[in-house]
């Protein structure tokens, strides 16, 4: 497998381009990584995520992930 590394200025908007990128026919998947920080916001909440997806609250995971990608905190 091949990969692409793009680096992007703060105020890029990630989702929208994850959200371009995945229309290309060849794209399997889209990864945002945050060197500045180990763990970035987006891979936390997934990890939140998979606990709230056994306790059932899957209302709960949509409306966290769909606030990290519309309302990312600003360094």
């Amino acid at each position: 497998m091949k990969s692409l590394k793009i680096n992007l200025e703060e105020k890029a908007d990630f989702a929208k381009m994850a959200e371009l990128f995945m229309q290309i026919k060849g794209i399997k998947s889209i990864e945002i990584i945050d060197d500045e920080n180990a763990e970035s916001d987006l891979k936390k909440a997934f990890a939140k995520s998979k606990e709230q997806l056994k306790k059932g609250e899957y209302e709960t995971i949509v409306n966290d992930i769909f606030d990290l990608l519309l309302h990312p905190k600003s360094k």
